[in-house]
Formats: C-alpha cells, structure tokens, sequence
C-alpha cells in the first residue's frame, strides 16, 4: 500500500472533514500506526478528537476539521486538558496541513 497522495489546494478547501479523515487514517495504516475513531458517539461525552494515533510508544489526539469547521468549545478543552499529559501530542488538523501531517506520521 503507497502513501495516499496530496489533493490540489483548491480541492483540499472543499474537501470534508469525512473525506479528510479517511485521507489521514490511509495515511496511518501505511506507516504502520494503530488508530482509533469512535463511529458513533451519540451516547459518548460531545468533544472527543476524532483521532487516537499509537505508533512506537508515541501517542496522537487529532481532532480533525475541514478547512472552515470550527473547533467547539468541548472539542477545544479535549485537546487543552489532554495537552497536559506527558507524552501525549494533541493536534486540530486540516487539509491545508496534510504535508506536515504526511512527515509526522512517516
């Protein structure tokens, strides 16, 4: 399996958080990283990010947003009280980072 390549600019400003996270989650099974994402959190506490990343005794939180989705109170305290946590990194990624993302999760 071959890295997942890079949508053009204008494409990566439409694109979906869906379509998004799909990109990223490839991105991780390429490189070997075990990944989480809660299909269905009606029943879970709002906020959450989307993503668990686990490779190599490093671990990701990454809420993931299109390029104009805003970042919600609760999602936003997620990331601030997890950022915290000693090697732990947290992340809000969107389309327009997908190169710095690529190199991270290589």
């Amino acid at each position: 399996m071959s890295a997942p390549g890079f949508p053009h600019k204008q494409l990566r400003a439409r694109m979906s958080e869906d379509a998004f996270q799909e990109w990223v989650i490839a991105l991780a099974k390429v490189y070997g990283w075990r990944w989480y994402h809660t299909r269905f959190s009606k029943r879970s506490p709002s906020g959450f990010p989307d993503l668990v990343l686990l490779r190599n005794g490093r671990l990701i939180f990454a809420e993931l947003k299109s390029e104009t989705g805003r970042v919600t109170t609760e999602q936003a305290e997620w990331i601030d009280d997890l950022d915290f946590v000693p090697l732990v990194w947290t992340y809000i990624w969107r389309p327009a980072d997908m190169e710095s993302i690529a190199e991270l999760l290589a």
